[in-house]
């Protein structure tokens, strides 16, 4: 008699509420470079912001309801390749690369392949880097640089021709910056369940309103701060190391 059980039919069907913010974030990122290609730059950079808000709910989503599957780490990834990857690289080739020639779709393409390096790598450290911290500039950081710099220009009506070669260089420097090995904090190990104190909530409350005093410029500095961040706090480690090398040797 043969006791050996029949193999177990993988389910079908997929969660359907995470991925629609999945679909949701995917759907910007093609909004994002519809609205380039008619000159709507405004409104592209605010595609994709809109994407990585829907980016940030889908994971905690499923997270939340329990429906993590690898079909949904996939389709997240490549939702994430359209929307900070793709869109935010031809975005900025409409508005001022394709000024330069092949200088700027050359800046555009480094943009692209190292959103997806720096996807691939992500992926493959998946349990096994440390959480509380990034290598390299993640893909929706890079791309608020390049969504919130061109809104900036446009809301102050610069035009992308006038600050193209500017263009090149922060879409090639977010791209390297993004396949580099600097470490950035990813606040994965704050607790936003728990309680905090009063002058913290006060201090968040702050920050809205700074924000809101003039949104493209205030999120233009703070992802010019964040991406800046990694390597100021690398080469501070390494002068520390160094310090401490030179005592120990005393």
């Amino acid at each position: 008699m043969d006791e050996t059980l029949p193999p177990r039919k993988r389910p079908r069907g997929i969660y359907l509420l995470p991925n629609l913010f999945t679909t949701a974030a995917l759907f910007a990122g093609f909004y994002a470079v519809l609205s380039a290609t008619q000159n709507r730059f405004e409104a592209a950079a605010l595609a994709i912001f809109a994407a990585m808000v829907l980016d940030g709910f889908d994971g905690r989503i499923a997270r939340i309801t329990h429906t993590q599957t690898d079909f949904g780490a996939e389709y997240d990834s490549l939702s994430d390749m359209v929307a900070f990857g793709v869109a935010p690289a031809l975005v900025a080739y409409h508005w001022a690369l394709g000024e330069l020639g092949k200088i700027g779709w050359l800046a555009a393409f480094v943009y692209t392949a190292a959103a997806a390096l720096r996807l691939a790598r992500f992926n493959t450290q998946v349990g096994i880097a440390d959480k509380r911290y990034f290598q390299g500039l993640a893909s929706p950081s890079a791309a608020a640089i390049i969504a919130s710099g061109i809104w900036t220009a446009s809301d102050l009506g610069v035009e992308g021709s006038d600050v193209s070669w500017f263009a090149a260089f922060l879409t090639a420097g977010a791209g390297l910056l993004m396949v580099s090995n600097f470490r950035y904090q990813s606040f994965k190990q704050l607790n936003l369940q728990g309680r905090v104190p009063f002058l913290l909530a006060v201090g968040v409350m702050l920050g809205f309103a700074v924000v809101f005093v003039y949104p493209p410029l205030v999120l233009f500095l703070l992802a010019l701060t964040y991406a800046i961040s990694g390597p100021a706090w690398t080469l501070m480690v390494i002068r520390q190391n160094r310090a401490k090398r030179r005592r120990e040797m005393l």
